[in-house]
């Protein structure tokens, strides 16, 4: 049963809006995978737009595998998507429950 356990484990944290805030005025990098119609619609300070339409063909020029990434989206379920497939890639990412709709009824700074 072990084998299988470790086959389902969930390979990424998730975090509140609030506390990827702090990680993020920490250092710790933020990227919206919503579309790009939909980031140029408001988005939370000092994230960087990368579509989960062309994550694939992208992250591994644009993600710095050595650092922290903090991945949000409009609700939470399209970031915890990219977050699947970046740690299965090797990279240290967490997702942002409840996404940018969860940043803004926080309060938390929008562009």
């Amino acid at each position: 049963m072990g084998f299988f356990s470790n086959l389902f484990k969930k390979k990424f944290e998730t975090v509140s809006v609030e506390t990827a805030r702090e990680l993020q005025q920490q250092g710790t990098l933020l990227f919206d995978v919503r579309e790009t119609g939909e980031f140029k619609s408001g988005h939370a300070v000092g994230a960087r737009s990368l579509p989960l339409s062309g994550l694939r063909g992208r992250y591994e020029r644009e993600l710095p595998k050595e650092r922290d990434i903090l991945i949000i989206c409009q609700s939470g379920a399209r970031s915890a998507q990219a977050c699947n497939m970046l740690a299965a890639a090797g990279y240290k990412v967490t997702n942002v429950a409840g996404g940018t709709a969860a940043w803004r009824r926080a309060g938390l700074p929008i562009s």
